[in-house]
């Protein structure tokens, strides 16, 4: 069996590509003898079934939580990317992931955190604290034999646009308008980065051929081009052909729905609201991307162009 390299939430908005430029790059003589075993909930997924197509891919039906160090051995895993769900069991699932490869001898591996800010202990948000908890983990002695590195974006494209999308949809189907509501505030420059550039950077980083320069780093990632609340308006109306009748910024009014979704778990939903305090602030520019990721593979994805691949463009 090839030595393999796993990723661990392969449909999801990071995994995709991640499965995806893994692919080319082993195509292209990156890590000889190697392979991709892509993991995914529903192996019979649109998503699923176009990464099962790709040259050296491998896709398997497995919840990742489940995984353990003898698992790993039996599948020769030698470097993985996880990109971990934000849900309250977090941090006892994705540490339970780390240890099993600590234990099983894994070499490397790549995960996805969240706004570079918001990475400390003292986060109101819960789930960036977790993020916290983790890399605190991997930095221990006892963690010393499992390189790692974690990606830091500072908020997707796809989810600062989405009321937008919603928007413009709308009114090319009925001609009305509902209140525009965006997370962003009017005027902070936020470096929005597109999940495509963020699995890009990972499968660099898992074909380097020595990840020890990598090792224990955490990097910011940002999309090419700042983007605040207004140009997204501006970009609606150019879209719609008039005017944007009403505009709700720093609207957080949709946590308020998750948190009644699960009641048991309510006042850690509600303290997302806290996780894009810094971009108002002005802490998440593009000006903040690590200059690795920019020798690596700088992203080129700009709000522009997202756009116009959500509306089917």
């Amino acid at each position: 069996m090839s030595r393999t390299i796993l990723v661990a939430g392969a449909t999801g908005n990071t995994g995709r590509n991640t499965v995806a430029r893994l692919s080319k790059l082993l195509a292209n003589g990156a890590l000889p003898g190697h392979r991709v075993l892509a993991l995914t909930r529903s192996s019979q997924s649109p998503a699923a079934q176009q990464l099962s197509a790709l040259p050296g891919v491998q896709v398997l039906e497995k919840n990742w939580p489940e995984i353990t160090a003898a698992w790993l051995r039996d599948h020769q895993v030698v470097r993985a990317f996880i990109a971990s769900h934000v849900g309250p069991r977090q941090f006892p699932d994705e540490s339970s992931f780390h240890l099993a490869a600590l234990h099983a001898g894994v070499q490397y591996v790549v995960r996805i955190s969240t706004t570079a800010a918001n990475v400390r202990p003292d986060c109101p948000a819960y789930y960036a604290r977790q993020h916290w908890a983790i890399e605190t983990m991997l930095d221990t002695p006892e963690f010393a034999a499992l390189q790692w590195t974690s990606l830091q974006p500072n908020t997707f494209t796809t989810f600062v646009l989405q009321p937008a999308v919603e928007l413009i949809k709308q009114y090319r189907e009925t001609g009305k308008q509902d209140t525009l509501r965006l997370t962003a505030s009017p005027d902070a420059l936020v470096g929005v980065i597109d999940g495509d550039d963020v699995g890009a950077v990972a499968a660099h980083l898992l074909c380097q051929e020595d990840p020890a320069p990598h090792n224990r780093a955490r990097y910011v990632l940002n999309g090419p081009e700042d983007l605040t609340g207004e140009q997204i308006v501006k970009l609606v109306e150019g879209y719609i052909g008039t005017r944007v009748e009403k505009v709700v910024y720093k609207d957080m009014s949709f946590v308020d729905q998750w948190a009644a979704a699960d009641p048991g778990s309510a006042s850690l939903t509600m303290s997302v609201k806290h996780a894009v305090e810094p971009g108002w602030e002005g802490k998440c520019s593009a000006s903040t991307t690590s200059k690795e990721v920019l020798e690596l593979c700088a992203p080129t994805r700009t709000p522009v162009d997202v756009l116009k691949k959500m509306l089917g463009e």
